[in-house]
């Protein structure tokens, strides 16, 4: 899919699809132009403006000469951004912002949220949409304030994981406490690989903005550009301290979930040991009785087999009394 937007006073207004019988002519009156999974003959269109589309195999490329360069006064920068796919599988994908003089082109081939909100409010985010700089670092933004927020999220989940761990009483009912913990890990699992993806995507964002700090000097609006990045890479060190602080406390929640999954077992596994260690008495005064051994007068008595059961009764219960006074039970 193709998504081109022009100018709309301080706004950003989203292009209808062509008409006419030169589509091109209206392609390049766009100030953006967001490419999405898009198709040979919509490639074709954009390098036919002069820009080179780069392929997914292309992005996926981790050199650095392949992530962020400069061709025929062309910005290319690559980044790794979590979004969705068609599926609405949370996956981690790079995104291509293309910088020329008179655009910007983003190349993706995933859904990251932020280029479906920030066209509404563009006028509204950085330092306005005026120019294709300005556009890039609302974007930017935009991307920023997105993962600020799933932070968030994820520290929200990890308080309520946190909160059910230490404190069995706010634990939902209902379920085993086994299966609750299983589940408990799961989440905990969930969030990892999430503040995993929003790490990456700060890095390789933090890597992008110092490249295009690198090319202030050779562009008009510099001196207003340079408050806006400054603001930017001090938001994104911030939240990567953040990232960090929420990925010591994922390790906390799984080895405490951990710990108490243990706990769990160890108390299972008492209790069967005990159960087991209580019926040994028993069993050996069973044992001795059983044997066949030519004189045991007490067989021949009628009081010997109520006697015997007596025995083991008494044995099994003195057993229990012995490890409800250790608390063992």
């Amino acid at each position: 899919m193709l998504f081109a937007y022009q100018r709309d006073g301080a706004k950003l207004q989203r292009l209808p699809p062509p008409t006419g019988p030169d589509p091109d002519a209206w392609l390049g009156s766009a100030i953006w132009i967001d490419l999405y999974k898009p198709l040979p003959t919509q490639t074709a269109a954009v390098q036919r403006l002069g820009i080179e589309v780069p392929s997914l195999a292309d992005m996926e490329e981790i050199e650095v000469s392949s992530r962020l360069y400069r061709e025929d006064g062309i910005d290319y920068m690559t980044v790794v951004l979590p979004g969705q796919t068609e599926m609405e599988e949370q996956i981690s994908a790079p995104v291509c912002f293309v910088l020329t003089r008179k655009r910007l082109v983003t190349v993706r081939h995933h859904a990251p949220r932020p280029f479906e909100t920030y066209p509404e409010r563009a006028d509204k985010v950085g330092t306005g949409c005026a120019t294709p700089e300005q556009i890039f670092l609302g974007l930017i933004e935009e991307i920023v304030g997105r993962l600020a927020d799933l932070l968030e999220a994820s520290g929200r989940s990890l308080d309520t994981v946190a909160r059910a761990i230490f404190q069995p009483s706010d634990r939902p009912r209902g379920t085993p406490p086994a299966a609750q913990l299983q589940g408990f890990l799961e989440q905990i699992g969930r969030e990892g690989e999430r503040i995993g993806h929003i790490r990456l995507a700060l890095l390789t964002l933090e890597r992008a903005l110092g490249f295009f700090a690198q090319t202030l000097p050779d562009r008009v609006e510099r001196e207003g550009l340079k408050p806006a990045v400054k603001t930017l890479q001090r938001d994104m060190t911030a939240m990567e301290v953040h990232a960090d602080f929420l990925s010591q406390r994922v390790a906390l929640a799984t080895d405490a979930t951990l710990g108490m999954i243990n706990l769990a077992q160890n108390a299972t596994v008492r209790i069967v040991s005990v159960v087991a260690v209580m019926f040994l008495p028993p069993t050996l005064v069973a044992s001795i009785y059983g044997m066949n051994f030519a004189r045991m007068p007490e067989l021949a008595q009628p009081w010997g087999y109520p006697a015997a059961l007596a025995l083991m009764l008494a044995s099994a219960g003195g057993a229990w009394a012995f490890f409800r006074w250790k608390n063992w039970l």
